[in-house]
């Protein structure tokens, strides 16, 4: 199941006319590539919950099978928290062991490994979990010798942590998770469950998997993050160029270009205009003459006018910066969510 039903206010105002599912990573919604990854390990048949705009979720994932899997939405007229939307399909899911991960998640986790740790510990539940080099704006977990989860740090200070391991969001669960969850109530996982499970010395247990990538893009701080690593070839993302041009792609050629920058379908690049990375430059993207843009992600239909400059920024889908405008460490979009 991918949980998928939140309000992404963290990525405000990106946000406001794309839901969080949809927001792009080289160019392609985080969602497509979620499905894609679940698809490389074996799963076929994947929930996802919608709530947001959840329309455009729909419209642009399907039935799944253009990703050759079975879509099955749960539409939820109210949130029900991430423990909340599981329970709501619970007969979904019968009595098999399942995968649960976040819709803002950017990953290569090996989950058969993680689900083999889970069976072989014969867990209620199992934690994918990454070393982070600073775990102050993460859920740290603390585990024994024998990968038991002994307890919990939320975002400590520096200096204060019990462990560099953190909560990925990406859990394996066995059908006795659902006794842990009361039905049509608003519960959460991190606040609730796993709380409840420790107290109870349940068998729950952390699987580290020390090497993978992991990425949150639910903060624009990380969403920058994921998106240079992937141009940058730190990551790379199955099925998906890292950078260069599409080849329906318009750059004049006094313009420059640097290697790490994706350029998406049908973008123009005018007359002496450069372009830095790492950078993205979204499906439609119109960057005039003489424009700079350095380290910054343009989403698709947006246009920069001549002589502009854009640096360290986020730019919007179909968001227009004005000829000579100065966009630094900026994040902007049309706020107006569309009818």
């Amino acid at each position: 199941m991918i949980l998928a039903g939140g309000l992404s206010t963290r990525l405000y105002p990106l946000t406001k006319q794309v839901p969080k599912p949809l927001v792009p990573v080289a160019g392609a919604p985080n969602a497509v590539h979620l499905v894609r990854y679940l698809k490389a390990y074996g799963y076929d048949e994947i929930a996802i919950n919608v709530h947001y705009l959840a329309d455009r979720i729909v419209a642009t994932l399907g039935d799944g099978s253009a990703f050759g899997v079975k879509l099955t939405y749960l539409h939820e007229t109210q949130l029900m928290g991430s423990a909340g939307a599981v329970k709501a399909m619970q007969a979904y899911f019968g009595d098999e062991d399942f995968v649960v991960v976040g819709c803002d998640d950017l990953t290569d986790l090996p989950l058969d490994d993680l689900v083999a740790e889970h069976r072989r510990h014969n867990a209620v539940a199992t934690i994918g979990l990454v070393i982070r080099p600073e775990v102050d704006q993460y859920g740290v977990v603390v585990l024994g010798d024998d990968g038991k989860i002994l307890g919990f740090q939320e975002k400590p200070a520096r200096g204060t942590e019990r462990s560099k391991l953190v909560n990925t969001g990406i859990y394996a669960f066995s059908p006795a998770i659902f006794d842990a969850i009361p039905a049509d109530t608003f519960y959460d996982f991190g606040k609730q469950v796993f709380p409840e499970l420790l107290a109870a010395g349940a068998p729950f247990f952390g699987y580290d998997a020390r090497g993978a990538y992991w990425c949150d893009i639910g903060t624009p701080s990380e969403y920058r993050r994921a998106s240079d690593d992937v141009v940058n070839g730190v990551f790379r993302i199955p099925g998906t160029r890292a950078n260069g041009a599409d080849p329906s792609a318009q750059v004049e050629p006094s313009a420059q270009v640097d290697a790490n920058v994706w350029i998406g379908a049908g973008a123009r690049i005018g007359a002496h205009a450069r372009v830095s990375g790492p950078s993205v430059v979204g499906d439609g993207v119109t960057i005039g003459a003489g424009t700079e843009v350095s380290r910054s992600i343009l989403w698709a239909g947006a246009t920069v006018g001549d002589d502009a400059q854009v640096r360290d920024s986020v730019v919007g889908i179909g968001y227009a910066v004005a000829a000579g405008a100065r966009l630094e460490g900026a994040v902007v979009a049309n706020e107006d969510v569309p009818v």
